[in-house]
């Protein structure tokens, strides 16, 4: 009898756990911020969750120098959810009871790591998917480039990059759609700003690398070209800053048209070519980024070209290239005998931020992707949503966030003047929900995939969306989306919406853009 109760009680307790877990597996393909958002809140909904990271990091490019909630540029009551717990849990460890909307790196890892263990999800380091297995129109498992087989009821592609969804056989676009597409006044080409006394011409009258020349654009087309890419480098002032290593190629001719200004501008200041942010970090500390107009900053400009569709090899190039672009401006500015001693000397207080990156020489893990693919889904977010028509049905979130695209590429216009084209800064003035559909892909293509970060948007639309913040609300609709539709065996498109928006308001989002006077506290 006794040995009865004990193969009963083991055999509850096998019940229980299968109870709990659901039986049901969501893959999340990308820890970024919003992948993590997507991962603890499947697991809360009772899924078994598996998190695949491409590098040995969580966080993206909140844990790669992104310091800011970007509470600067939103309406910062629109913030609800996972992403408030997150910014709740960061302050308690800086010892308040407040929201931190600017944190260090390597606190917001922390926080990260401790949310996704307390939900028990698996975490796989270093690994890229390199093909995706589908039965018909659903996703059975994906191999990755360790050589392991990942099976999950429903899958979430949540990197900057979108390469699951492409494996996957799921629509998608990059670049900039034309005025006319969409019927979008913000969007094509754009050769708006103020020319640039510089040549951007070489001395025998060749164009420099980098620019193109104004005589095939035209405002308001469509262009491939995208938006440029940088690394947020955490730099300190302190005695115990580590010094810019130079870069592992450097060629001081890539920074020529910085060198011509100098000799016309010998007064220049370092906040002249780069932003740099104090924000609330400790003395001494910095968050950098690209200058937008600046003649020469940490963007490098034509150096991500085809990168939304390159294979790996090829964006482990695109990286390095990046990085020694970047490390070879800052060798420059404190080496260069160009540099003027003044600018020479105010670069030289600067090295790379000890307390960061350790086991990556201090430098960022990610490079800042701002935009890579998109995908077509059941919905496509544009200008119209955001400032004409902001309610939605189906709304899982709210966004606020200027719509900010830095610029795409230098524009050759004369022999001696060019332009930063493609910049669009416009602010928003109210919040505008966020559809279901924009994370769900055409269901004749696939049913079991959500996509919350290179989500369904021209890129007009994506330039509100393209924010870790936002991301992360579009995770956690996406988590508890997958935990639902995998529980009930349904495809992501016909979940109950409703039921969704209940879990999601009981998780503290907020959805509805006329639930309060919103307050736009804008900074900039």
């Amino acid at each position: 009898m006794k040995k009865t109760y004990i193969v009963m009680a083991i055999l509850m307790l096998y019940v229980l756990g299968s109870h709990a877990s659901g039986n049901h597996t969501v893959v999340v393909y990308g820890a970024t911020p919003g992948g993590i958002s997507a991962a603890v809140a499947a697991a809360r909904q009772g899924a078994e969750v598996i998190l695949i990271e491409q590098t040995r990091h969580v966080g993206g490019m909140n844990t790669s120098g992104i310091g800011t909630a970007e509470t600067e540029h939103m309406i910062e009551e629109t913030i609800s959810g996972i992403p408030l717990e997150v910014y709740t849990r960061i302050g308690k460890f800086y010892g308040s009871n407040k929201p931190a909307f600017y944190f260090e790196s390597h606190v917001a890892e922390k926080i990260f790591l401790d949310m996704l263990g307390e939900q028990h999800v698996s975490i796989i380091y270093q690994a890229y998917a390199d093909k995706v297995n589908k039965k018909e129109n659903a996703i059975k498992s994906i191999v990755l480039s360790n050589g392991k087989t990942i099976t999950g009821d429903v899958f979430i592609d949540a990197t900057y990059e979108g390469d699951l969804m492409a494996r996957a056989g799921v629509s998608y676009t990059y670049g900039r759609e034309s005025r006319s597409q969409y019927n979008e006044p913000l969007a094509g080409i754009r050769l708006l700003d103020k020319p640039i006394d510089v040549s951007p011409y070489d001395d025998n009258g060749h164009l420099l690398p980098g620019f193109v020349e104004a005589k095939n654009l035209t405002n308001g087309e469509a262009s491939k070209r995208i938006i440029n890419y940088n690394f947020r480098v955490m730099m300190s002032t302190n005695a115990d800053k580590v010094p810019f290593p130079a870069p592992l190629h450097y060629d001081p001719n890539r920074f020529i048209t910085l060198k011509r200004l100098l000799t016309v501008q010998p007064n220049m200041k370092l906040t002249d070519i780069i932003d740099i942010y104090s924000w609330n970090y400790p003395p001494g500390k910095y968050e950098t980024n690209n200058k937008q107009n600046a003649v020469i900053s940490l963007g490098l400009f034509g150096g991500n070209t085809g990168y939304p569709d390159a294979d790996y090899q090829k964006r482990k190039q695109i990286y390095q290239d990046h990085k020694d672009w970047t490390l070879g401006l800052l060798y420059f500015l404190q080496h260069d005998p160009s540099v003027p001693k003044p600018l020479r000397d105010e670069a030289d207080r600067y090295g790379l931020a000890p307390d960061e990156f350790k086991d990556n020489g201090n430098f960022p893990y990610y490079l800042y992707v701002r935009e890579a693919r998109r995908m077509t889904g059941s919905y496509v977010q544009t200008q119209r949503d955001i400032f004409d028509e902001p309610k939605k049905p189906d709304a899982i979130a709210l966004g606020s966030h200027f719509v900010d695209c830095h610029h795409v590429q230098k524009v050759a216009i004369s022999k001696t003047q060019y332009i930063n084209e493609g910049r669009i800064w416009v602010k928003v003035e109210q919040p505008y929900e966020i559809s279901y559909r924009i994370i769900t892909p055409k269901q004749k293509e696939c049913t079991n995939l959500l996509v919350p970060v290179c989500a369904s948007a021209s890129h007009v639309g994506f330039c509100s969306l393209r924010v870790e913040v936002t991301w992360m609300q579009l995770g956690q609709a996406a988590g508890v989306a997958a935990a639902v539709a995998a529980k009930n065996k349904k495809p992501v498109q016909e979940i109950d919406v409703k039921q969704l928006q209940e879990t999601l308001k009981n998780g503290g989002v907020l959805l509805n853009r006329d639930a309060q006077h919103w307050i736009n506290n804008d900074k900039s």
